[in-house]
């Protein structure tokens, strides 16, 4: 009875702590997915400097300041997206470390709870083995309490008989 009751209560704070573990990962995947996008982003936009690079507007087939500039902007464009990433990576790490310092917090206090259950049954399981003994020490002392007021009634009764024996014997 008591191990059903302890397995009962362990399998509800397990079954809640999925739960939390299912909403954390929903919003995990999310910031996975939005880091992910910004990787294809800055993707293509490698690919247009590249492309940017290899464009030759000028006199003989050289760059021209425009070519260079535009070049440049696409550069900067990747660096600024290249600190989104950073930042969003950053929060992305920042919120698995929560996630596990949550995880190891719930085990941490479902382990405090089994171990304050256990405690509480090896104390009432000490105290009912206590009732018990002094239960069986009553009965014994009832029992003992018993014939020791059947032999004294007995020895009465013997002594009334003797008593009433003996003056019955005067009288005739």
């Amino acid at each position: 009875m008591k191990k059903a009751l302890l397995f009962t209560l362990l399998f509800f704070f397990l079954v809640n702590a999925f739960a939390q573990v299912g909403t954390d990962s929903a919003a995990y995947q999310a910031q996975r997915t939005k880091i992910n996008s910004m990787l294809a982003v800055r993707k293509q936009k490698f690919g247009q400097y590249d492309q940017s690079l290899s464009q030759h507007t000028g006199i003989f087939g050289l760059q021209t300041k425009k070519d260079i500039r535009h070049s440049n902007d696409i550069l900067m464009d990747i660096v600024k997206t290249d600190n989104d990433i950073f930042v969003q990576t950053k929060i992305l790490l920042d919120y698995r470390t929560f996630q596990q310092n949550q995880a190891q917090s719930h085990a941490a206090e479902v382990d405090n709870s089994a171990t304050g259950y256990m405690s509480t049954i090896n104390k009432l399981r000490i105290e009912n083995d206590k009732l018990k003994l002094n239960a069986e020490m009553a009965d014994k002392q009832q029992s003992k309490t018993s014939k020791i007021a059947t032999v004294i009634i007995f020895l009465l009764l013997f002594i009334i008989i003797l008593l009433l024996r003996a003056k019955y014997v005067k009288k005739v």
